[in-house]
């Protein structure tokens, strides 16, 4: 069994920055084995791929409308992935979930989710 657990979310006017961190753990869940990604859902929208890190970093993938604001990436050590986001919008509010498995921008593809951290960006 696997536990997610984000972090780091909160209140940001636009133009603003968050960093949120996703701390994996499990007595038999190897972190670096896995992609992890995370994803979006704001009210009333269907949850959405915002990016995903495979397990050395090496392939990384974000979703268009975050693209050149968000940076993903993950260490392994420690069993973190974390979400740098830069210049956010309104239209990045949103509850923000780390997921666990071994797909890229599918919602489908992964096995295991956190319960979410809400991120709020005022105009």
């Amino acid at each position: 069994q696997v536990q997610l657990v984000e972090s780091g979310g909160g209140l940001v006017q636009a133009g603003g920055s968050l960093r949120l961190s996703c701390k994996a753990s499990g007595r038999t869940f190897s972190f670096s084995s896995y992609t992890m990604g995370w994803f979006r859902q704001a009210p009333g929208k269907e949850r959405e791929f915002v990016a995903a890190i495979n397990w050395n970093g090496g392939q990384i993938y974000y979703a268009d409308s975050v693209k050149g604001r968000f940076i993903i990436s993950r260490d392994n050590a420690k069993n973190t992935v974390d979400l740098q986001m830069n210049s956010l919008k309104p239209e990045d509010t949103a509850v923000y979930y780390c997921a666990a498995g071994g797909g890229r921008v599918s919602a489908d593809e992964y096995g295991a989710w956190g319960q979410g951290t809400q991120v709020t960006v005022s105009p």
